[in-house]
């Protein structure tokens, strides 16, 4: 099978997927594009249940289902909703607090809050690229209702939550203007302190070596945090493509979701970098995301909510 194309239109979607077995096809397509192989013995052959969207392995037997293993496993939501919810999510510009996904739906808030935040743990593809080039780094302060952080700025705030930025910048040409630069792929990441310990490890996570950091004239970047990266350290107004992400996330926390509790923030910091990093490309947002989401195991309720949730 070969890696199906997206949907590009409303009017597409709803005619491309009106019935169950087109969203299985999709969902198969996009999971396995190259066939289905058997997790237990790695064969290829496999029989179709009658009547049920399951394979059987000629081989050994083993059944598989095209959700199984996912974030839509066990969610006792028909597969045309999870695709209507995810082509909303992935294609709505400024993306759907639970409540508008509710209305959209006609669900419950608890079913929409719930389907939403799966969705966001399918929003990080594991295996992305580092960022490379020239990449600005800075940290911004969100609010939130997050106590005992401390670190730049943040000392005296116990509301705040820290959030370390990087972001590429892209250079081109402008006829008549010259060079000119506007961001590229963006990484964020909620930390307790800006020292040099925490932007070393933000960095080597989401940086390239050999890369050039643009920063400020702050002390957490220091030699130790910047080692195996070239260093172009300015005080003052530097970074600017990071700075105006920094700006639009916040206004996203607050305009589209009335600000976003801390025990959650991780994930919605995810989202946003979904969203900044295709926005040029929203509709095929919706087969990135539903090909991300296949390829991350089951998130239960209770883990969600719980104490080790992050989002």
């Amino acid at each position: 099978m070969a890696k199906p194309d997206f949907p590009k239109t409303l009017k597409e979607f709803r005619e491309r997927f009106a019935e169950e077995e087109a969203c299985y096809e999709y969902l198969m397509q996009s999971r396995w594009p190259d066939g289905i192989v058997c997790p237990r013995c790695g064969g290829l052959a496999f029989w179709r249940r009658a009547k049920r969207m399951l394979f059987q392995c000629r081989g050994c037997g083993y059944e598989l289902s095209p959700m199984a293993g996912t974030l839509l496993q066990d969610t006792h939501m028909p597969i045309r909703e999870w695709f209507w919810a995810v082509y909303l999510v992935a294609t709505h510009t400024p993306g759907l607090s639970a409540k508008q996904l509710q209305r959209q739906m006609a669900c419950s808030y608890k079913t929409a809050w719930y389907m939403l935040h799966r969705l966001r743990g399918g929003m990080v593809n594991e295996a992305r690229s580092p960022l490379r080039g020239v990449v600005e780094a800075d940290e911004t302060i969100i609010g939130g209702p997050v106590e005992g952080l401390t670190g730049r700025g943040v000392t005296a705030a116990r509301t705040k939550t820290l959030v370390l930025g990087a972001v590429e910048v892209v250079f081109w040409d402008k006829r008549g203007k010259g060079p000119q630069e506007k961001a590229g792929r963006l990484r964020l990441a909620p930390v307790e302190r800006a020292d040099a310990e925490s932007i070393g490890r933000f960095l080597r996570a989401n940086v390239a070596p050999g890369s050039e950091i643009r920063t400020d004239g702050w002390q957490g970047y220091s030699k130790s945090a910047l080692a195996g990266y070239r260093h172009d350290a300015l005080p003052g107004l530097r970074a600017r493509h990071i700075h105006r992400a920094f700006g639009n996330l916040k206004t996203w926390l607050s305009g589209t979701h009335h600000g976003v509790d801390s025990k959650y923030l991780s994930r919605y910091l995810d989202e946003y970098v979904f969203r900044f990093n295709r926005r040029t490309t929203p509709m095929a947002a919706f087969q990135t995301l539903l090909g991300l989401t296949t390829a991350r195991k089951p998130l239960g309720y209770q883990n969600l909510i719980g104490p080790e949730s992050t989002g």
